[in-house]
């Protein structure tokens, strides 16, 4: 029973740190969302920068502040750069977990269902931020499913993988980074109920993943960065109807 697995052994199957679980939100001043805006728009135009240089920007901003909460930021927006020189940002990353092999190296995608790929990002509001978890397949490169949440967790990678394959059936491979997010218990355990091949990112290679990642920078250019969304219900259909758009 659920009650007899330690609280430290529950958080690792779900994916989230002990102190996670306990942890209360505190809401983040409008210099702080403001901050982490502007991080957000210089790593989608630079995914490649690490918090040395995302820090360098923000200072030519006019923006004052150290790299220490440069990098914190960094974390609660679960971003890193794709080729990060030294320290790779593992907050997000459950070392208990098993990491799989990338299997898409020098394989040739020609059809549906063949691979699907996920990944969260962080989107913004006018009063805040929320995270969206979206399911893609590699060849049509169409958004098959999606999820608007406040928190950045397996449930949320979990149920956006479950509504994909109750509308479109099962892919051969799945595709992810390496966030505790998708290495979980829950995740794994999803994708092996369905007999479907589990494939990573290399360490630190979020370009592994060039599918997701060019849908998530595309909604924020071409809408997120221009709507000044007022509320997370007006979020969800911008997002909805830029889906549809998209597809």
């Amino acid at each position: 029973e659920l009650k007899d697995i330690s609280m430290t052994r529950q958080c690792e199957l779900i994916g989230i740190s002990r102190s996670s679980y306990y942890y209360e939100s505190v809401p983040y001043s409008e210099q702080d969302i403001k901050i982490m805006r502007k991080i957000d728009e210089i790593y989608t135009d630079a995914s490649f920068y690490g918090y040395r240089r995302i820090h360098m920007q923000l200072k030519e901003y006019g923006f004052s502040i150290g790299i220490n909460r440069v990098l914190k930021y960094m974390n609660i927006l679960g971003i890193q750069a794709i080729f990060p020189r030294k320290k790779r940002l593992t907050s997000i990353k459950n070392h208990e977990h098993k990491i799989y092999p990338y299997l898409l190296k020098e394989l040739e995608i020609n059809r549906t269902n063949q691979v699907w790929c996920g990944d969260i990002t962080y989107i913004r509001t006018a009063k805040g931020f929320m995270y969206l978890a979206a399911v893609i397949d590699w060849y049509t490169k169409s958004v098959l499913a999606w999820k608007i949440s406040n928190s950045m967790d397996t449930l949320l990678a979990t149920e956006v993988l479950q509504d994909a394959i109750n509308k479109y059936g099962v892919p051969e491979i799945f595709n992810t980074d390496q966030g505790s997010q998708y290495t979980s218990y829950y995740h794994t355990n999803l994708l092996k109920k369905y007999n479907i091949k589990i494939s990573m990112n290399g360490k630190g290679r979020s370009i592994d993943n060039i599918a997701v990642e060019r849908f998530f920078r595309t909604l924020k250019y071409e809408n997120i960065y221009i709507t000044d969304y007022q509320s997370v219900q007006d979020l969800k259909l911008g997002v909805a109807n830029y889906i549809h758009f998209y597809n």
